[in-house]
């Protein structure tokens, strides 16, 4: 008998132990952000290690409750913005003696998802909070009209996407500088010089500092029916030495170089970083390479992408002279025309001092909107008002050998200037064989 007892002691003693030793060692909970974005407000606890969760809503007053087992938090929820938030207050409290307890108390009733984000090369393990905004009429983005009601003359629709954001920062480089920041800048001031070009209507897909996955990213420039979607970035490498920008299209075979390869592999894992829960992670879109319209879609990237890389070249080093292609998933849109623009190596200290600056960001814009420009003044689509200018007699001419832009003009009567705009000329370098389309003298 007393050897029984003795044997029945001993594993109740370890249990004591372990139960004491999973008190010690509690997840920490090191720190708290927030991010707003247009539709919703995202919370991301940051833990020392994985944990369980549970989650519930209450109402009267709104309230949603997290908890978190074996948890503890070790960082301030005082400096919380929550200005502009559905977020009123976030309290925490200790829940059966080992349970950390976080209450977000709310302005109004919203939507809601907690998820949890594995390990990876920039982050550990992390807890996602997702507040959806009530969706109303206000909210909602304005229908984009069809071609019939606009009487033939309408805007031309360019997606201008910010890479990365949010818990997402992309690249970095020197002091600090980080790749969401800068193609953010870059972006705006892309579209404040496409919304001055008579024709067109830029849109950006994120507008501030949060992220958006692949997916989203792709829907809203199809939901906003857009004639091209542009997404900007900023490049690294793990050689410093590496430089130069590049334009990249979607590639339905296989990278085109080993580099491009590399970079379609980061930045398709941007969702594991910005935060997107498991069930909502694209699947790539493996049907779409198979759809008959992807082929013309794909050949307008490639050509417009280098008219692009031609007027980059004006203010920035190439890293390849070509369009390069890859299977970048933000680029699987099966109708909508979609490029990568790479503006440079933000780990490459003397890139990544000329892209912090406000005139290079502003070169890189003018840059890319010659390009966007160029193009569409030769191929306007169908219904747009550059289709309808064209038709109300701008003339195509072919550049033959010995023509300058200077006679082109004269011949036509028209100024160097007119041309240049019309067709999204920087400087007065034509060659044999381009078009261009002459304005109305």
């Amino acid at each position: 008998m007393l050897t029984r007892v003795v044997t029945f002691a001993l594993p109740l003693i370890a249990l004591m132990g372990g139960l004491h030793s999973v008190t010690v060692t509690a997840a920490e909970v090191g720190a708290v952000r927030l991010w707003r974005a247009p539709d919703h407000t995202r919370l991301v606890l940051d833990l020392s290690e994985e944990v369980r969760f549970t989650s519930l809503s209450l109402d009267n007053p709104e309230r949603f409750v997290v908890d978190l087992k074996d948890s503890r938090l070790t960082s301030s929820l005082a400096a919380l913005p929550l200005e502009g938030t559905p977020i009123s207050q976030v309290r925490s409290g200790i829940r059966q003696g080992t349970d950390l307890r976080l209450v977000l108390d709310l302005r109004s009733k919203v939507k809601t998802s907690v998820f949890l984000l594995p390990p990876n090369e920039v982050t550990g393990h992390r807890v996602v909070i997702d507040l959806f905004d009530p969706q109303t009429s206000e909210s909602d983005p304005p229908p984009v009209l069809s071609v019939d009601s606009l009487d033939a003359r309408r805007d031309i629709i360019v997606a201008i996407d910010a890479g990365h954001g949010g818990e997402d920062p992309g690249a970095s480089g020197p002091n600090q500088l980080r790749e969401k920041t800068v193609v953010l800048q870059i972006a705006k001031r892309l579209e404040q010089q496409l919304a001055g070009v008579p024709g067109f209507k830029p849109e950006l897909i994120r507008s501030g500092d949060y992220y958006v996955s692949l997916k989203n990213r792709r829907d809203r420039a199809r939901a906003l029916q857009a004639d091209l979607f542009v997404s900007i970035h900023a490049d690294a490498f793990q050689q410093k030495s590496a430089h130069g920008a590049s334009v990249y299209a979607l590639s339905t075979r296989g990278a085109t170089s080993t580099a491009a390869q590399y970079l379609a592999e980061s930045e398709n894992a941007a969702d594991l970083v910005g935060g997107v829960e498991l069930a909502e992670m694209d699947p790539m879109l493996a049907s779409v390479l198979t759809d008959l319209s992807m082929t013309s879609t794909l050949d307008t990237s490639l050509n417009l992408g280098a008219l692009i890389l031609e007027q980059i070249g004006g203010v920035a080093r190439l890293h390849k002279k070509k369009v390069e292609q890859a299977g970048f998933a933000v680029l699987k849109s099966p109708d909508v025309p979609s490029l990568l623009i790479e503006t440079g190596f933000i780990s490459n200290p003397d890139e990544a001092a000329r892209l912090s600056t406000p005139a290079y960001q502003d070169k890189m814009a003018r840059a890319i909107r010659r390009g966007i420009q160029s193009w569409f003044a030769r191929q306007p689509p169908p219904g747009t008002l550059l289709a309808w200018q064209r038709e109300q007699g701008g003339r195509e001419v072919t550049v033959a050998a010995g023509d300058t832009l200077s006679e082109i003009a004269q011949r036509h009567g028209v100024s160097v200037a007119a041309i240049k705009t019309t067709n999204g000329l920087s400087r007065d370098v034509i060659f044999v064989g381009q078009t261009l389309l002459i304005p109305d003298a």
